[in-house]
């Protein structure tokens, strides 16, 4: 794991040295959300998370080389899921809006478009998720460069979080075969935060969950906690009770939500 490290911190050096280098006097900060702010990045599943603050809107010349360099610093961590970037302007890093307006997103899941369509663009319009990302950002994030989060972002309000997180996991109980480590996680994940105001990583979620759902889901979640850590493989699913358990949590959900309203 150590050297998986090394190689992760030589990965944002790289990073944050070619952003500065594309946005120089533009960029106001680059900062890291997600299972490698929180302490459970798993170099062989998970994705390296970045929000970009930026002064003004960029140039469709600087949006392509944005591209351009982002492919190529994607390529560089193949065997994991990549990079999940998004650059938002620093006004509304100040002042939230939700939802929020970007100015330029990159995942896996456009890598091929990126790659194959040369005036390809996602951005110019908004992302219901930033709410979440600034939140993580705000509680448990990291400044890679650029201005202090403390002196940038204020805590976005709950109930936009919320709104958020909630969209993440409204299918849940159709996906969750599918997806079985993100939904199960996920929805731990959200029912901790509306029970006891933790902002919490996918494992803590699970985690969390161990401790107070009912046991006859415990083998389960463990599976998929052992799947995310990379301890395991979740092979064998039992399909009835991953329905049965997202249904559960969506009404503890509901519960927890009429609870703090």
């Amino acid at each position: 794991m150590k050297a998986d490290r090394v190689g992760i911190d030589a990965f944002l050096q790289k990073a944050v040295s070619t952003f500065e280098s594309i946005l120089s006097d533009n960029l106001a900060g680059i900062y890291l959300h997600g299972s490698l702010a929180m302490g459970c990045f798993n170099p062989r599943k998970s994705d390296i998370d970045l929000i970009l603050v930026v002064k003004n809107k960029l140039s469709k010349e600087e949006l392509q080389l944005m591209t351009r360099h982002v492919l190529l610093l994607d390529h560089d961590l193949r065997g994991s899921n990549g990079i999940e970037l998004s650059i938002i302007l620093e006004s509304y890093a100040r002042n939230f809006v939700y939802p929020t307006p970007f100015e330029y997103h990159y995942s896996e899941y456009h890598r091929e478009r990126y790659q194959s369509e040369p005036g390809y663009l996602c951005g110019g319009f908004e992302d219901p998720d930033l709410a979440a990302h600034l939140t993580v950002i705000y509680y448990r994030g990291k400044t890679l460069w650029g201005v202090p989060i403390p002196e940038l972002l204020g805590p976005v309000e709950s109930i936009y979080y919320i709104q958020s997180i909630l969209g993440d996991i409204s299918e849940a109980s159709k996906e969750i075969i599918d997806l079985p480590v993100y939904y199960s996680l996920n929805l731990c994940r959200v029912l901790f935060y509306l029970r006891e105001g933790k902002v919490s990583s996918k494992q803590e979620g699970g985690e969390w969950g161990l401790r107070v759902l009912p046991s006859k889901y415990h083998t389960m979640l463990r599976a998929c906690l052992d799947d995310y850590i990379g301890q395991g493989n979740l092979l064998e699913r039992d399909e009835r009770q991953l329905i049965e358990f997202a249904e559960y949590m969506q009404a503890e959900i509901k519960k927890a939500m009429k609870g703090s309203g």
